[in-house]
């Protein structure tokens, strides 16, 4: 239902201001929303896997809670991502943890964006003569 909700608002509020809807717009809106995986920012350092996932079992089945870890240091980037089994639990956690105290921190709490990487060549790994013809 929230999903619906949002999609309409994105429309309503795209049409008032330019006459129609930007077609890039809808769809970054609907790939979101129709997610499950969410994006935690502002994670106390204290906060773990554990932490994160009783911290947000309350809204839905949580799937896998991680916590970022700095790979030299080992110490919590300080954010996470929570998967849930559903889209429907992800929106309702997400709309219910946004900016609430975790361990003494207000989180951030929104959907997960995939990064996108352009395709790796073989010569990106290689460290010998970039570019030149020998």
């Amino acid at each position: 239902m929230a999903f619906f909700n949002k999609l309409g608002s994105l429309a309503r509020q795209s049409i008032s201001q330019k006459g129609q809807v930007p077609m890039v717009s809808m769809l970054n809106t609907i790939r979101c929303m129709s997610s499950s995986k969410l994006f935690i920012g502002g994670l106390p350092w204290s906060a773990d896997d554990h932490t994160l996932k009783e911290a947000f079992s309350g809204y839905g089945e949580v799937i896998e809670a991680r916590v970022i870890m700095d790979r030299e240091t080992g110490r919590s980037r300080g954010f996470g991502f929570v998967s849930y089994d559903s889209s429907e639990s992800a929106s309702e956690a997400q709309s219910a943890m946004d900016g609430q105290e975790l361990g003494g921190r207000n989180v951030r709490v929104s959907f997960a964006e995939e990064r996108s990487r352009p395709p790796r060549s073989y010569n990106d790994d290689y460290q010998g003569n970039r570019g030149y013809d020998n």
